[in-house]
């Protein structure tokens, strides 16, 4: 597909290709994600290092064509609702504020959720999914959905799927789906102290 040659990143240095070739998507096809392979993305979130091993993330997760979908799917904001109705399965995201034995603050919590993020994007792009974190939502609208507590913080969604060509999308999305990715050098944010 066009957008896969045109999204792999272009790096100076090796890394692995599950790392090149992430890239948020926005075009994805009818084919729906198996149980099998969600429970494969899950499994490698759960394996994200966290502190004192927390482990503070939860996901709540619908299949295209049910009323959760179209539930999450309605907490978007407007930019992100023409494309992310053809995903797969919709994804949120959630940080638990607090360390379970305590109950104290776990300033950490938003961080240990990106890593098991990371690790769930990998996977799936081990497993030829594509996804597309989402930050626009309405998150008070999400929390009540979601039935979730004030310790608890929607933080994205995570839209899935199998890619798709881009001229399905409308634009300004078909445009960003071909744009080549780009990246600050090394030298603008590593600095040898």
């Amino acid at each position: 597909m066009k957008s896969i040659l045109a999204k792999e990143a272009q790096t100076d240095h090796p890394v692995l290709s599950q790392i090149k070739k992430r890239w948020s998507a926005r075009s994805f096809s009818d084919k729906p994600i198996a149980d099998q392979q969600m429970n494969t993305l899950f499994e490698a979130a759960s394996w994200a290092a966290s502190s004192n091993n927390e482990q503070p993330w939860e996901y709540y997760y619908a299949h295209r064509g049910t009323e959760g979908f179209q539930q999450i799917w309605d907490t978007m904001m407007p930019g992100n609702r023409p494309w992310a109705h053809n995903a797969a399965v919709l994804v949120v995201a959630v940080a638990r504020k607090t360390f379970a034995a305590t109950g104290g603050f776990n300033a950490s919590a938003e961080h240990d959720l990106g890593m098991a993020n990371a690790h769930l994007l990998l996977q799936a792009v081990s497993l030829e999914i594509f996804a597309h974190q989402i930050g626009g939502f309405d998150k008070g609208k999400m929390a009540d959905l979601l039935g979730l507590d004030d310790h608890q913080a929607p933080l994205c969604i995570i839209a899935l799927g199998y890619l798709d060509e881009p001229e399905k999308l409308e634009e300004p999305y078909r445009t960003r789906e071909l744009t080549p990715r780009k990246r600050k050098g090394i030298s603008e944010f590593a600095h040898l102290y």
